[in-house]
């Protein structure tokens, strides 16, 4: 009789013990959680994959900037070296040397005897060819020398001012390209800046839609397990499991023995024991999913602090291109200012001097 009851009881606490944890308590996978673990990664995923086509995005551009300036750069010292060369071949010729006639490969081609005619020009004093007394093309040959020496000058007065107009022109035309270089930079810095911006706009509102779908889910969430929570407990509190009578166990052949499928087997400390160790772990439940919501904000207050940070940086490095490209504007401008100046004193103070009587007179003053 006494191994029946005891056996009995232990059959009844099993099944109570099935009944009281549920099914829900025995599961080892968290498919809700495994699924919002997926939906984060594939969230930072794409935020990865949309900062690194930015950054790419980026590179391309700044790799295209370098090859525009290098490219100017290749220019402007081609145009440099080809103004040297036309310079050297117009204005400094090897026949216009005063040592060449020392060097000259047709010297002995172009030499002649030491006198030609009486009007030979070349007899000297100390080729003792002709004396003094018997020079009769004097006037004549003075005037030429005269007419000479004035073609000269103003042949060298028209080839200067050739010259600067070239460099004048070369220059508005190298100033003209500079601009719009400058303005197709400019224009490609914009379009990027907007892009970015777009980009960025784009991200923060598909963050924060992720953010406020998965808050509201959360939300809903807890409230169903939270109900459900309660609901059970209601059921476990006030279904016929709990509340059943404990005498209706009490057998008709005595008090000692009792009908199995009906007997509860425990006493009301026991039972007040098993409530309250339920109703600590929903408090112990209800504790973790308090600590996951916070960990949850403060991730997202973590994310909306870094892209906080992100847009000062961007703006902070749009400042400094700004003042950059700021200053270089106004270092070209003064480099132009004083070119500008530099060719209008050249041209109205060191090359306008007119030659005078006095500037003709002193040639053939002496003998040597």
């Amino acid at each position: 009789m006494s191994h029946f009851s005891w056996s009995g009881c232990q059959n009844v606490n099993a099944l109570q013990s099935v009944k009281i944890c549920g099914d829900d308590s025995f599961s080892l996978v968290d498919k809700d959680a495994l699924d919002t673990q997926v939906k984060d990664k594939k969230i930072q995923e794409a935020a990865e994959k949309a900062r690194n086509e930015a950054l790419a995005n980026e590179m391309k551009q700044h790799d295209k900037i370098m090859c525009m300036l290098e490219e100017r750069q290749k220019n402007d010292i081609r145009n440099i070296n080809k103004a040297i060369s036309e310079f050297q071949k117009n204005f400094q010729k090897p026949e216009t040397r005063r040592e060449f006639d020392l060097s000259d490969p047709q010297a002995l081609k172009k030499d002649r005897p030491a006198r030609l005619s009486d009007n030979d020009p070349r007899c000297t004093v100390s080729g003792l060819q002709k004396f003094m007394g018997e020079d009769l093309n004097y006037d004549q040959r003075m005037k030429f020398q005269k007419e000479q020496l004035r073609e000269w000058s103003l042949q060298q007065q028209r080839d200067w001012k050739n010259a600067l107009a070239d460099q004048k022109f070369a220059d508005d035309l190298y100033d003209k390209n500079r601009i719009e270089l400058d303005q197709k930079t400019m224009e490609q810095q914009q379009k990027e800046e907007e892009n970015r911006r777009a980009v960025c706009a784009a991200t923060k509102d598909f963050n924060r839609t992720q953010a406020a779908e998965l808050a509201e889910r959360k939300k809903l969430e807890k409230n169903q397990k939270m109900k459900d929570d309660m609901d059970e407990i209601s059921s476990l509190l006030q279904g016929d499991l709990l509340s059943e009578n404990p005498e209706q166990a009490v057998s008709s052949f005595g008090r000692h023995r009792v009908i199995t499928d009906r007997w509860k087997g425990m006493n009301q400390d026991q039972l007040m024991a098993i409530r309250y160790s339920q109703q600590q772990q929903v408090l112990e439940k209800l504790r973790l999913k308090e600590e996951e919501r916070q960990r949850d904000a403060e991730w997202d207050r973590q994310s909306i602090q870094a892209a906080r940070a992100q847009l000062v940086l961007e703006r902070h490095q749009q400042r400094q291109n700004r003042e950059c490209r700021q200053a270089l504007d106004n270092i070209n401008a003064e480099l132009s200012q004083e070119q500008k100046s530099k060719n209008i004193y050249l041209k109205e103070a060191a090359y306008s001097n007119s030659p005078t009587d006095q500037y003709y007179a002193q040639f053939n003053t002496t003998s040597r």
